[in-house]
């Protein structure tokens, strides 16, 4: 699946590089932003910088990461690395008077993985009531549809949203968004039916309930593993003073409970809960987002200990500019100093036997510096210490090292 879909992109950028030189550059424009308005972390996915041509309806854009880092786990590295961690590529039109479509096709890992992580149409009827349908990003938390990489002061993504929480995580579907504006005030909604989980999740490589692992089933983009839809609502308002908090409930039977309609097993669910805030401090501004997620799952009583049953984990991220105006010729530039601070539960809970904890955590703190010559491009150093405790609660793996990088639209 992967070629086709590869040369097929291929092509279409050849084609429009080859049109491209056989139109006047003037005609190349950016497409005008809507400022006038409070945006939410739900508007990321248009919220983005796209390259339009003349009057045609479509725009294109992108952005692009790759890093240098050296780490080590308790003592023993694997000396310097060079990654090329994504290309992703937008293409947005406008096909006729409120109603849209736009595409986000991300590259992981040179040509590892190629993932159409949103492709869907907008149908606007009223600010309060709009249809999305085709391939959805899950409104969980806020990292899974706000994630493009030039957002972003540190070079990995955040461990509980990617590692516990499976961003980025798209699945077909149908739904309603709608956002109402009052004042200095913005409320909104999301809710919407999917495909969902498998049972990877508890039957995976990692030998622990692991969210993520149900990413590797692409025939949840053709067909349900279940039958069963997976339900995603948030609710979220802004204050211009204060900021944003957002709600958000994802869940779903996650197993294959009936086969040729004989009744094999119960219904087995995974529930997660997210809660997220943004801010920025008006005196220093300093920038904060942060993020706490639960999850729960129906684990099946023959499966060990070591599948948890309930996890818990967050980050936050503080940002500080502590220099603004020109850098070696860029007049906009800016550089922060950021921090950021997470933690992961994978097994939150006590062992049948002892009544002792069970561990398998993990803590992370990243000190990193920016240095952001345009909004639009990120040059980052980031310093990972992590802490990762098994599930008996031995002395904990640390590890330890620089990161270099940028990222970029285009």
């Amino acid at each position: 699946m992967k070629r086709p879909l590869l040369f097929g992109i291929l092509v279409l950028l050849l084609l429009t590089f080859r049109a491209s030189g056989q139109i006047d550059s003037t005609l190349l424009r950016r497409a005008p932003k809507d400022t006038t308005k409070l945006l939410l972390n739900m508007d990321a996915v248009y919220n983005r910088p796209f390259l339009s041509v003349g009057k045609l309806p479509v725009a294109v854009g992108g952005y692009v990461e790759a890093n240098w880092q050296h780490l080590g786990t308790d003592g023993v590295s694997e000396g310097h690395q060079f990654q090329m961690r994504r290309l992703t590529l937008f293409i947005a039109s406008s096909i006729y008077r409120r109603i849209k479509f736009l595409s986000e096709i991300e590259f992981e890992d040179g040509t590892k993985e190629i993932n159409i992580e949103f492709a869907s149409v907008d149908f606007e009827f009223h600010p309060l009531l709009n249809l999305r349908g085709g391939v959805i990003m899950n409104p969980i938390g806020a990292f899974n549809q706000n994630h493009d990489g030039p957002k972003w002061e540190f070079i990995d993504r955040p461990i509980s949203a990617t590692q516990m929480l499976p961003a980025t995580w798209s699945n077909v579907g149908f739904g309603l968004y709608g956002k109402l504006y009052k004042k200095d005030w913005v409320y909104a909604y999301e809710v919407y039916l999917t495909n969902g989980f498998d049972d990877k999740i508890i039957s995976n490589a990692e030998n622990k309930t692991f969210l993520p692992a149900t990413k590797l089933n692409a025939d949840r983009f053709e067909e349900s593993f279940n039958g069963e839809p997976l339900i995603t609502a948030k609710v979220a308002l802004r204050n211009k003073r204060i900021g944003e908090l957002g709600l958000s409930y994802m869940g779903g039977v996650y197993n294959k409970f009936q086969e040729d309609g004989l009744i094999i097993d119960k219904k087995r669910r995974v529930d997660t809960w997210a809660v997220d805030f943004t801010s920025t401090v008006p005196v220093t501004n300093t920038y904060i987002r942060a993020e706490w997620a639960f999850v729960h799952v129906d684990v099946p009583d023959s499966y060990s200990q070591q599948y948890g049953k309930r996890q818990v984990g967050g980050y936050m991220d503080v940002v500080q500019p502590i220099r603004k105006g020109s850098l070696l010729g860029f007049e906009r530039s800016v550089v922060n100093a950021a921090l950021r601070i997470e933690y992961v539960d994978w097994n939150k809970g006590t062992f049948m036997e002892t009544g002792g904890n069970i561990r398998e955590d993990f803590f992370s703190i990243v000190p990193g510096i920016s240095w952001r010559p345009t909004s639009q491009t990120v040059i980052r150093l980031n310093y990972r210490y992590n802490w990762q405790v098994d599930i008996l609660g031995n002395p904990a793996s640390k590890t330890a090292g620089f990161q270099f990088g940028f990222s970029s639209y285009f």
